[in-house]
């Protein structure tokens, strides 16, 4: 098995994506964002962090936290968002072999693609690459069109206006590998 290591810094700035298993044709992000959004919230409470973006889309999604200072632990934040959610759902997925022996769900895909925001720059862009995703996808024509993204805090704060980026002028800029 290789030897796989995360790049941790605490109380450092990071860029996930996280994956449904099953990520044909599959909605179960948003047809359970109460049961998601209950659980990352009760997961703030035992191990904080800080939103600084975040989008869900239909089988996957990206965020950007900022752990407190001296914390590098987001893998455990991330294990238990994954395992409440998968509670919170009835067995219906399928499950391989594999997953039954070791008593786990077939819901999320084992790991999770992270980095470490390094500058500014680099934060700006991961965070407009959070809020562009559902156009990128071609699940909205306006940005401002999908409910499930901090995009609307931005705009409420002043940080975009409400009609920001009706074009995908980001696609593939940072984030998902192509």
């Amino acid at each position: 098995m290789p030897d796989y290591r995360r790049y941790r810094i605490p109380g450092g700035t990071y860029f996930f994506t996280v994956n449904l298993l099953e990520r044909h044709s599959n909605d179960l992000l948003i047809r359970h964002i109460d049961a998601l959004r209950f659980v990352v919230k009760e997961t703030r409470k035992r191990w904080p962090f800080y939103i600084d973006a975040w989008v869900v889309l239909p089988e996957h999604l990206h965020c950007v936290w900022t752990l407190p200072p001296g914390d590098d632990d987001n893998a455990n934040r991330w294990r238990v968002i994954k395992q409440g959610f998968s509670k919170a759902l009835p067995i219906t997925e399928r499950r391989s072999a594999v997953r039954i022996a070791r008593g786990e769900r077939g819901i999320w895909q084992r790991r999770f693609w992270e980095h470490v925001v390094r500058d500014d720059e680099d934060y700006a862009a991961h965070v407009d690459y959070c809020h562009i995703n559902p156009l990128k996808h071609g699940l909205v024509e306006h940005v401002a069109d999908w409910p499930y993204s901090t995009f609307h805090r931005y705009v409420e704060r002043g940080l975009y206006p409400s009609n920001w980026a009706t074009q995908p002028s980001i696609k593939n800029a940072v984030g998902e590998r192509g």
